[in-house]
């Protein structure tokens, strides 16, 4: 890496430090959005705006011609509804209940030192050829417990390259693009999975009260996306970062032993892994067998119990290996030690939460006021006027997402905000909200890496500079950047072909509205 490339991200950071710094904080944000809302649903009322579109009727569930009206908030009725629904609001937004349960049991995995021993003792058993692609792989894996991987995996993956003699600036690099470049695909479902599905659900309500957007409805496109990321990943470093960076000469204080597990851990693991298999086995007895109960009407998976349970089978499916890893390992000693890690686990979220009360509002009034709808319908035309295809739409956001997420980094404020116009947006066009949530997970996946607003970066850089007191937010960049512009480019290509092809995102999904 040579000074040039270095003081040019660094002058690139700067820009982008400044701009951002200026931004309020996200509650701010949707505080000015409401404001903002309530404006100008007056001004629209008092101008009678209104629009005509082929939607469904909530009360006969047909398709007809529908006529929307906006509605003001600065009317009696409105000032009514907006005091009176404020709880309301906040404790029936979708995304909040399923995130909560979920960390429960991903909680308990996380805090008992499950989650890490795995990871550790996986990536620490590879052979050399195999190091790169597992800790990409399992840097994409940890984000089915939120944050664990920025903590846990990234200085990992420096410790596990070093200790194969290889630049440990390499191993971070590479650890760092599967926990956030790759942040949106996974082979499992994750925390994510149910926020931005309730987020999107919200925003198809304003076009159809009964539309949903499950957790599992992206799953299919981000279970293949971890192979691509994967592949990816493991060029980029091994074929262009560790080149570049050359032989690294440890200090005297540094160790080139290999992290491992202590002989209880692996005892724990054991009985941990066995537990997730005996879970399993229980599921499978519940939804596999023709009568099972968690089947739906006529035998069906993809409307039934078992689709409604997802949530809460994710927890007990986290909850159990990390209670008896626990147990085994004297982390966990008896019933209170399990409830001060759930406990633990959801003070961690505090921050969320916080801001999931502000967007709810913003939704919720949002909505009342019929601008979705007429934003939709308005949008709509003149996207066909000026006769842009799916394709182009959805590239489009792709492009606005991954600019979006330099400046505003929470990607459940990111979609709260957006989602609300492009999702009803693009159901007019003929685009299923599943995709729209797709395209908007690929943007903001593969800018997460270069972004400095994002609350895990300064811990990146800290890690950087344990292998070099010069490293900075500017080398960081310098790695991260190749990563996040091939990254962008391919998954880009990737989708569009999935699209073209006609592939459903998930189970039961449709590409089309």
């Amino acid at each position: 890496m040579n000074k040039t490339q270095t003081s040019r991200s660094i002058r690139f950071l700067n820009f982008i430090e400044e701009k951002g710094n200026k931004l309020p904080h996200p509650v701010t944000i949707f505080i000015l959005f409401t404001l903002i809302v309530i404006a100008v649903s007056h001004i629209l009322y008092l101008n009678g705006i209104s629009v005509t579109f082929e939607g469904v009727n909530n009360e006969t569930n047909e398709t007809e011609m529908l006529t929307v009206e906006a509605v003001s908030l600065l009317v009696p009725e409105g000032i009514a509804y907006m005091f009176s629904n404020v709880v309301s609001n906040f404790t029936s937004f979708v995304a909040l209940g399923p995130v909560l349960v979920a960390m429960l049991g991903v909680g308990v995995a996380e805090k008992s030192g499950y989650i890490s021993a795995m990871m550790t003792n996986t990536v620490t058993k590879a052979p050399r050829k195999f190091v790169t692609p597992l800790v990409v792989l399992m840097g994409v894996l940890s984000n089915v417990a939120a944050s664990v991987g920025y903590v846990v995996l990234v200085p990992l993956g420096a410790i596990i390259f070093l200790g194969f003699n290889r630049h440990p600036l390499a191993g971070l690099a590479a650890a760092f693009a599967g926990v956030s470049g790759g942040y949106s695909a996974n082979l499992f479902l994750g925390t994510n999975d149910p926020l931005l599905s309730g987020i999107s659900t919200e925003a198809a309500n304003i076009l159809n009260a009964n539309y949903v957007v499950n957790p599992t409805d992206n799953w299919f496109f981000m279970f293949a996306s971890t192979f691509l990321i994967v592949i990816l990943g493991t060029l980029i470093t091994d074929k262009l970062i560790e080149p570049k960076l050359g032989k690294y000469v440890p200090t005297e204080a540094e160790t080139t032993t290999q992290q491992q597990i202590s002989g209880i851990e692996k005892k724990g693991l054991l009985w941990a892994n066995i537990s997730i298999l005996l879970v399993i086995l229980a599921i499978l007895l519940l939804v596999v067998p023709e009568n099972a109960p968690l089947r739906g009407e006529g035998g069906s998976i993809i409307t039934s119990p078992f689709m409604g349970s997802i949530i809460f089978l994710m927890m007990i499916i986290f909850l159990v290996p990390g209670i008896v890893y626990g147990i085994v390992t004297k982390t966990v000693k008896n019933d209170k030690d399990i409830a001060s890690l759930m406990t633990a686990s959801l003070e961690t979220m505090a921050g969320f939460i916080v801001l999931i009360f502000f967007a709810a509002q913003f939704v919720a009034l949002f909505n009342y006021t019929n601008l979705g709808t007429i934003i939709a319908v308005k949008g709509a035309e003149i996207l066909q006027a000026i006769q842009l295809d799916g394709v182009l739409l959805l590239v489009a956001l792709i492009i606005a997402t991954t600019f979006i997420n330099l400046f505003i980094a929470a990607d459940s404020a990111k979609w709260a905000i957006m989602a609300p116009v492009f999702v009803p947006m693009f159901m007019q066009m003929g685009i299923s909200p599943e995709v729209s949530q797709v395209a908007y997970r690929i943007g903001d996946s593969s800018t997460n890496i270069i972004s400095p607003l994002m609350p895990f970066f300064p811990l990146i850089v800290a890690f950087a500079q344990r292998y070099g007191k010069q490293n900075g937010v500017g080398t960081v960049v310098s790695l991260m950047l190749p990563y996040s512009i091939i990254f962008l480019v391919c998954w880009t290509i990737f989708f569009v072909i999935w699209y073209l092809m006609g592939i459903p995102v998930g189970p039961g999904t449709s590409l089309n509205y």
